[in-house]
């Protein structure tokens, strides 16, 4: 009997160590263009969001979110240091989808009505945080694939002769 692995479909293809660079692509570009729009709404906006939510130190939590999404993002999407910077982003994304979106459900697109403006659509649920949560989940995972920094690292780690400390005297 064939299997999807036996006929080349499942991870045994050239092509599968790419499937992490799309999502790096995908997760890295969102989380920054999140943390990119908070800033153009001004430095105040979010806080007071923020606040309304009953967030402790809003103004702090504010900044703590903006630099966790660019800088979380942009990591993410150089592929570098993956694994520690999806913890402060994760975090982000379970606080999001408790506070704000999960009193809208599970679906991210909630059409309400189509009107000459255009579609007109309603709160997001948690779905979208949760896909992204798989996303880093799997690049934790995975590892980031071809093109990243961690790989550059790993290369560089395997290629150097490991030399031992010396922390004995010769005599």
């Amino acid at each position: 009997m064939q299997t999807l692995s036996s006929i080349g479909l499942l991870g045994d293809t050239p092509f599968a160590r790419w499937a992490p660079f799309p999502l790096r692509l995908i997760v890295g570009y969102g989380f920054m263009e999140h943390g990119f729009a908070k800033l153009a709404r001004g430095v105040d906006a979010f806080p007071v969001i923020l606040q309304a939510l009953g967030v402790p130190a809003p103004h702090l939590m504010g900044w703590l979110t903006i630099l966790v999404e660019i800088v979380g993002g942009l990591a993410i999407l150089l592929g570098a240091l993956v694994p520690l910077a999806s913890i402060p982003m994760a975090a982000v994304l379970l606080v999001a989808a408790t506070t704000v979106h999960l009193q809208y459900g599970f679906s991210a697109i909630k059409l309400q009505a189509v009107t000459a403006a255009g579609a007109q659509f309603g709160p997001p649920g948690f779905e979208t945080d949760l896909i992204y949560l798989a996303c880093l989940a799997a690049l934790v995972l995975g590892g980031s694939g071809p093109l990243s920094v961690d790989g550059l690292l790993l290369r560089h780690r395997r290629c150097r002769p490991h030399q031992p400390a010396s922390n004995t005297r010769q005599t």
